[in-house]
């Protein structure tokens, strides 16, 4: 059985980590991941407090094991979610959009274990100094908002970078990607969009259904002129999206009109009004299964896939 160090870490049976998506990483989703033996991880996004105060106590109901909150440090509500946590001692916590390092000492004296999400070298080297436990290393391909890196070219030159465990995010979906980020160097990767297209996922049968429907050049990027870009599944609304990049868009209808748009995609179904966050893996994704069969037929995969290439190498 494939065991690395992130297990340890988490206390988890197997390498992969559920990322933290906003309006569908509910206790669901998170107690399900977590049963099966990865790491669950609710979605805090711009959410008040109290609802993650209520994931947290839900997920505790469905599940003994580990899981964590994921923080978007851009949220209004980011400094009262982080009481929260340290009110709830969760196990851990990932954070986004931002630097977790005046954080991390608080995190810390509590024991709670810290894996920020990371784009970039530089911002890996300067938070492995803050003193973070381990990072997750996300490529472009990802859904949401994403960097200017892909995963194959990001995870090697973090791993390279720092002394942390490293998880490899964006663009994985099945054991192949996991056989491939542990070639890179990583210690686990971290799935989203596999894991929106899951039974236990809350997200709107049609919103799963276009991830299903999905080819390779289904998912687009929008916002790269103002900064904040973000991969979706293209549709109405990213080309009147396009539209007023090219007016030039301000922040506020960036948040209105972009971010503001991802619970009417994700939740309530509007697949040309809404904001349909998806990585490019989605052409990969034919069926919605349950979390226990992405995560059991993913391990068994990497597994056959890493004996055959020992096979292949010793036998040359």
């Amino acid at each position: 059985m494939l065991k690395t160090v992130i297990c340890d870490l988490f206390g988890i049976k197997y390498p992969i980590i559920q990322g933290g998506m906003a309006h569908v990483a509910t206790a669901e989703l998170v107690s399900a991941v977590s049963n099966a033996g990865g790491l669950g991880i609710i979605g805090a996004g711009a959410s008040e407090p109290g609802w993650v105060r209520e994931q947290i106590h839900l997920t505790r109901e469905k599940t003994d094991k580990p899981f964590g909150v994921n923080i978007l440090l851009w949220s209004p509500f980011a400094a009262q979610v982080i009481d929260v946590v340290l009110e709830e001692k969760v196990a851990m916590v990932t954070t986004g959009a931002g630097n977790p390092g005046p954080y991390i000492p608080r995190f810390r004296q509590a024991g709670i274990k810290v894996m920020p999400v990371v784009a970039s070298v530089a911002l890996a080297r300067r938070l492995e100094r803050a003193g973070v436990d381990a990072l997750v290393a996300e490529g472009m391909e990802s859904g949401g908002e994403i960097g200017q890196i892909t995963t194959m070219a990001l995870v090697p030159q973090v791993v390279d970078a720092v002394k942390l465990p490293v998880v490899a995010a964006g663009g994985i979906a099945d054991g192949r990607g996991l056989a491939a980020a542990l070639a890179l160097g990583a210690q686990g990767v971290q799935m989203g969009t596999r894991f929106a297209c899951s039974q236990e996922c809350i997200a709107h049968p049609a919103y799963k259904q276009a991830i299903v429907n999905a080819h390779d050049r289904s998912t687009v990027i929008s916002g790269q002129s103002t900064g904040y870009p973000v991969r979706a599944l293209e549709n109405k609304l990213i080309h009147e999206f396009w539209e007023k990049e090219k007016a030039g868009i301000s922040i506020q209808e960036i948040m209105e009109f972009g971010i503001g748009k991802v619970r009417l995609g994700l939740i309530e179904g509007d697949l040309e009004n809404g904001t349909l966050l998806a990585g490019q893996i989605a052409g990969m994704i034919k069926e919605i299964k349950p979390v226990k069969a992405i995560i059991d037929d993913m391990m068994a995969e990497a597994e056959a896939i890493i004996a055959r290439l020992k096979s292949s190498v010793g036998g040359s």
